[in-house]
């Protein structure tokens, strides 16, 4: 191990490089350890530590930061950073760290930093079926917006997609003839990983229909109509979450619905099913099925309320 003269904010660019080409990471993922490193690089400047190199940084420093994050407030809001937030500049800042240990850059070690412990455990929103049915059936589908808007919705729950993968799909993907059933189709999402998802019949269905309201030469899915014809028509996240809010609203929902809602209603409604928990993280397009798990309280439950109802321990003297 060598120690570097460069100081540890002279380092930020290359570990991005780094994530991007040894470690095949989404720009979005870049994008993100961008702004949670800013935020520690600013911490440095504001406590005078402006120019430390990476084998200067000690416990001691750590701690300090992870005090500043957990008083931090929220942009816009006052209130402090949640455990899970302010983990999410630790983890950067850990990475950070690993990227020295594989650059033989003398620095503390990775595991010295300890990831805040989260108050509880994370819930997982999901809509019933009968909810699910409400929310699809909001669109005023006498209208090509709401035509596209039911399509959206079916899409979301039948494929299991994040929004940015969902907007991201383009025109030519699709061969959509009058005997199609249903749709295979292979994407790249977060990660860089590569995934098989399927288009339902219903899904299909609503999708022939929208397509059919087409009459440009946009090759994004999914597009805003009232855009001027020489710009890029195709919808943003931003704009299909605030859709799907409205129509929750409209609907009478409990929950304030999301694109993430309807892909947690759909890994839910595989599990409830019985689908095998390895196979909801393929569909997923999970890394690690750590992360699929989050939905096994949901079904955990069921199963807790089916065996008090039926197993027969209880009908015994």
């Amino acid at each position: 191990m060598e120690k570097s003269n460069k100081p540890i904010k002279d380092h930020i660019v290359p570990f991005l490089e780094y994530l991007e080409i040894e470690r095949g990471a989404a720009s979005k993922t870049q994008e993100n350890y961008s702004r949670y490193l800013n935020k520690f690089i600013k911490w440095l400047k504001d406590t005078g530590n402006e120019d430390m190199k990476p084998h200067e940084l000690n416990k001691d420093h750590v701690w300090d930061y992870r005090i500043h994050l957990a008083r931090s407030p929220i942009p816009g809001k006052n209130r402090p950073l949640k455990k899970r937030s302010q983990n999410y500049y630790l983890i950067a800042l850990r990475n950070l760290l690993s990227y020295f240990t594989d650059r033989d850059i003398e620095a503390m070690p990775s595991d010295k930093i300890k990831l805040a412990k989260e108050d509880q455990e994370k819930k997982v929103k999901f809509l019933s079926l009968d909810q699910i049915q409400k929310l699809m059936d909001t669109p005023d589908t006498s209208h090509n917006n709401g035509i596209r808007d039911r399509a959206i919705l079916e899409c979301l729950f039948s494929t299991g997609l994040r929004v940015a993968e969902l907007v991201a799909l383009d025109r030519s993907q699709f061969k959509i003839k009058e005997n199609t059933k249903d749709i295979e189709l292979s994407i790249t999402g977060k990660g860089g990983r590569t995934r098989t998802i399927y288009f339902s019949e219903r899904a299909v269905d609503w999708l022939r229909k929208y397509l059919k309201t087409r009459n440009d030469d946009d090759d994004a899915l999914f597009i805003n109509y009232r855009k001027p014809k020489d710009a890029s028509r195709r919808l943003t996240a931003r704009s299909i979450e605030r859709k799907i809010d409205k129509y929750s609203k409209m609907a009478g929902l409990p929950v304030k619905a999301t694109p993430h809602t309807l892909r947690h209603s759909y890994a839910t409604d595989l599990l409830n099913q019985g689908a095998d928990l390895r196979v909801v993280q393929e569909l997923l397009g999970h890394k690690d099925i750590s992360t699929t798990q989050v939905y096994t309280h949901v079904t955990n439950k069921r199963l807790r309320d089916v065996h008090r109802k039926l197993h027969g321990g209880r009908r015994l003297k």
